[in-house]
């Protein structure tokens, strides 16, 4: 347990470096890719291979721990896959990327913090937390498994309205309309934000804290980077939008 505190904590620290970084130079991929990162590789195969850890290792954890593997460490496990093997399998394969290239670097990348993060999670759930049955109708699992489903509808309500707008314009960036995105530039981050608030919330561990942190300390910056890009590049684009969370930033 030390050793997995001491994990936590580095790995907190690890997030706030991120996000520091991130606000002033925006990650290599999308709209924002540069050439100078090295080899590149298919962005629908690179979000498959980056993301589908979260898928194989969690079902190895389940495998390593079986005997851990009740039924509240079961809907946990549930409720994990619902979201990555979405965001695995099923969001890429449907997502316009045809033609476009994610440097090898961010996909290793990615790949590593998966690791970690599974790691973390999975240890938790399954090794150092303790859930009796009667945790499944308690305020706190209640009330985080409300907002995860929340924040699971926007995300994948956000992706699809993009999905369409890319097949009615054709390739490129456009301004999409409709839904939150009158309100704010990425409502697809905001409903992953609320995802991950809701894990930590129907957790309550320090695992699902150090990730929501995390999901915050990647996500805002993108966000804000997009933000700005989409004013600077997209004619028209509205500016009384916010970028991330409605009616605050």
């Amino acid at each position: 347990m030390e050793t997995y505190n001491n994990i936590l904590f580095v790995w907190l620290g690890i997030s706030i470096i991120a996000f520091i970084t991130l606000l002033f130079k925006s990650a290599p991929y999308g709209r924002h890719s540069v050439s100078s990162w090295g080899s590149s590789m298919s962005s629908r195969l690179g979000w498959i291979l980056m993301e589908s850890p979260t898928v194989y290792l969690m079902i190895l954890f389940m495998i390593l721990f079986n005997s851990s593997l009740g039924v509240v460490e079961a809907v946990f496990i549930l409720i994990w896959m619902v979201h990555y093997v979405h965001r695995s399998f099923i969001w890429p394969l449907r997502a316009k990327l045809e033609g476009k290239k994610m440097s090898v670097v961010i996909i290793l990348l990615a790949i590593l913090f998966n690791f970690v993060n599974v790691y973390i999670q999975g240890s938790w759930i399954l090794i150092f937390g303790s859930y009796s049955i009667e945790w499944l109708w308690s305020p706190f699992f209640i009330i985080g498994l409300s907002i995860f489903c929340i924040g699971l509808f926007i995300n994948i309500k956000s992706d699809n309205i993009l999905i369409e707008l890319r097949e009615k314009h054709g390739s490129g960036y456009h301004i999409p309309e409709g839904f939150l995105f009158n309100k704010i530039s990425s409502p697809n981050y905001f409903g992953e934000i609320l995802e991950w608030l809701g894990w930590f919330i129907m957790t309550l561990s320090p695992a699902g804290l150090v990730f929501f942190i995390w999901t915050m300390a990647n996500l805002i910056p993108r966000a804000k980077s997009n933000h700005e890009w989409s004013l600077k590049n997209i004619e028209g684009y509205p500016t009384d939008r916010k970028k991330v969370i409605p009616f605050l930033y």
